[in-house]
């Protein structure tokens, strides 16, 4: 069972010869725009064994000279294959870490003793526990010392890095913000150790590590700029789409404080080893006319009108041959004979993405449409992450399908329990007590005792403390109670009504399980039951607590053992993937996009406001701070604007979808 199917989403096939030059001059005309040595690999597994070759011909070189390897190492989540790699070549290859000195590059602030959510247990846990490093050969920064030993205590750390001989290698993933290490925007270059104060965006990213937001240290002790610049070798690990804004700006734009990560422009031995998803923003990639000859596909093409019309604020049926000439797209005036062939084709391309029949125009030319007129009407599964992403991410789309005749239904693939706030357990429990004294005379015993047991949990919760089966059961009673309200608003009966509850999500934490074969089987088992017609996916990938991932990956999963299995309904289902909360799809990628009125808008955002504990107390709005309602209108109105600013029709908000042809796995 194939349970990684997301990481082979391709939807612009980049020629190998931009991101794997074969020659040296190749290599220099395609990274003309990168000032940081960068390579890109098209999976994070290739990328990974090249970081660690690197760090084992370090370790090497060093054993023959007799000499320790002095090793800076964080504890991102970028660097967890790395660890394992390591640990794999350990177990399997004998790699030897005997003569490897560690220096911890971060530890939060304060911290109690042995507290297992520090940056040194983490990486205990992850790597150094796991391979033959002698204990005597760890140092870390301490998060229990007092904070007037502080300053000396960096002070020392710095010293001891100096006696041992310096950093032979800095081992680094990169934060949201660029940060290095815990160096937030506003580090100098020249900063060493030091206590820093966590940012709000740092503090959500820590999240992951130690449960919850309030539990997260107010402070962290880190290695500085100037420190982790002083290594012989810097590498740098970025996997990701969700990553790929903040390492374009880090390898290509200016050197900022703004940008930690950007310092690294002026080491001279700075590695920087990336997926495919995680360099998609830079130049070669994202536009590859600008540095080289290109093999032009349609999405390419698209792809270059579209910037070029943003470039000149021109819609796409103005450009002039002296607009592509000006802008380094003579060779698609080549290609097409003219500016106005070009355009004229794109233009087509676009306006045919627009449809107000997701599922299909019955009786209808569908020869240009994004969806076949039969059948009609058609079954629809729309798989929801969380119990709301439904009407976040396609919520007028949704509504369409129902009016429109199609037998739709939802299925809401996890609890969302640790999405909701105590408060609101404290509210619905006030209720159900109210109600036990009211109507049944306080006749239910065991209701008056779980209220006075849950509240009594609550009034003395610490904030390490995860919450009990019976709270994340109410939890998920709340989140599957508005779920059904939002359905009943947009006419889906409760009969299509689904809750798949998956275990992976059950972890009580914002750290999920490993999605397993469990999860699978019950997806399996609901698309064979209602063999859809249409399913509908999260294509939000970039989703920062990893739960959209590993949903899609799980239905990508069902979908390719149904098809081993020769299931015959495959053949005439279609898989369409949306985006939402946290990114929407780029316009050379639309393949359907779903107009609304401010009628249908407005019926949208009532069907997200029917999630009220996802309102102003959602504790996971991550480092934006719009509500989903608002950060969903923003999204729809904006890809309507892109569409009449290229000169297509204009709406007042479009829903964008892009199809996943699993048939061609």
């Amino acid at each position: 069972m194939r349970l990684n199917l997301t990481s082979e989403i391709v939807l612009n096939k980049i020629p190998e010869e931009f991101y794997k030059p074969k020659t040296a001059v190749e290599r220099s005309e395609i990274t003309r725009c990168e000032k940081i040595h960068t390579d890109i690999f098209p999976t994070i597994d290739e990328g990974t064994k090249h970081l660690v070759d690197l760090i084992e011909i370090e370790i090497k070189v060093k054993q023959q000279k007799g000499a320790n390897c002095i090793v800076a190492l964080g504890t991102g989540n970028s660097l967890t294959p790395v660890y394992q790699e390591l640990i794999k070549r350990h177990r399997e290859q004998g790699l030897s870490f005997q003569n490897v000195i560690i220096f911890n590059a971060y530890e939060y602030f304060p911290l109690g003793s042995d507290n297992p959510h520090s940056s040194i247990s983490q990486l205990k846990e992850r790597f150094l526990n796991h391979v033959d490093i002698p204990a005597e050969n760890i140092y870390t920064l301490d998060g229990t010392i007092s904070q007037d030993m502080v300053n000396t205590y960096c002070r020392q750390y710095e010293q001891n890095i100096k006696d041992l001989g310096g950093l032979d290698i800095a081992l680094l993933g990169i934060g949201r913000m660029g940060n290095i290490a815990a160096n937030e925007p506003g580090s100098g270059e020249n900063s060493t150790s030091r206590i820093i104060l966590i940012n709000e965006i740092l503090r959500e990213e820590m999240t992951l590590s130690f449960g919850s937001h309030e539990s997260v240290p107010p402070c962290s002790i880190t290695m500085g700029i100037a420190t982790l610049l002083s290594a012989n070798k810097i590498l740098l690990a970025g996997w990701g789409e969700e990553k790929a804004d903040i390492l374009q700006k880090t390898i290509e734009g200016p050197i900022t404080d703004a940008i930690p990560a950007s310092f690294l422009q002026g080491h001279n031995d700075t590695h920087v080893i990336l997926d495919l998803p995680a360099a998609s923003r830079l130049t070669r990639i994202v536009r590859p006319w600008l540095v080289a000859s290109c093999q032009w596909t349609d999405k390419l093409v698209r792809s270059a009108l579209v910037w070029l019309c943003q470039l000149t604020g021109k819609p796409i049926l103005k450009l002039t041959n002296k607009d592509y000439n000006e802008n380094g797209l003579s060779e698609l005036l080549a290609l097409y004979g003219s500016a106005y062939n070009a355009n004229i084709k794109i233009f087509n391309d676009l306006q045919h993405t627009i449809t107000g029949w997701p599922g299909g125009k019955p009786n209808a030319d569908d020869t240009h449409r994004p969806e076949r007129a039969t059948p009609f009407p058609k079954r629809v599964l729309i798989f929801s992450p969380h119990p709301d992403d439904d009407v976040i991410s396609m919520g007028g789309t949704l509504r369409r399908l129902v009016e429109q005749g199609h037998e739709v239904h939802v299925a809401y693939q996890t609890s969302g329990n640790i999405a909701v706030g105590d408060e609101e357990v404290t509210r619905f429990m006030h209720f159900v007590n109210g109600f036990n004294q009211i109507f049944m005379d306080n006749a239910n015993e065991i209701i008056s005792e779980k209220y006075k047991e849950i509240k009594d949990f609550l009034k003395n919760k610490k904030d390490n403390i995860s919450d009990s089966r019976d709270i994340l059961t109410i939890k998920g009673l709340i989140r599957r109670g508005e779920a059904r309200t939002a359905c009943t608003f947009n006419e889906i009966p409760n009969e299509r009504v689904h809750f798949l509850d998956l275990p992976f999500y059950e972890s009580g934490t914002i750290e999920k399980l490993p999605m397993t074969e469990k999860d699978v089987v019950i997806i399996q088992e609901l698309i064979h039951t209602i063999q859809p017609h249409q399913i509908y996916v999260a294509g939000d990938l970039a989703d920062p607590h990893g739960t959209h991932k590993k949903c899609t990956d799980a239905i990508f999963a069902a979908i390719d053992e149904e098809k081993n299995a020769g299931e015959a309904w495959l053949n005439d289902c279609r898989v369409w993937m949306y985006r939402g909360a946290w990114a929407e799809w780029e316009i050379e990628n639309i393949e359907m996009c779903v107009p609304m009125s401010p009628e249908e808008l407005r019926f949208k955002r009532n069907s997200i406001l029917k999630h009220q504990s996802q309102m102003e107390s959602a504790p996971f709005l991550g480092n934006d701070e719009r509500l989903f309602w608002q950060r969903s209108e923003d999204r729809n109105r904006g890809t309507a604007k892109l569409y009449d600013q290229l000169g297509l029709s204009c709406y007042e908000a479009m829903e964008a979808f892009v199809e996943y042809k699993f048939m061609e796995i």
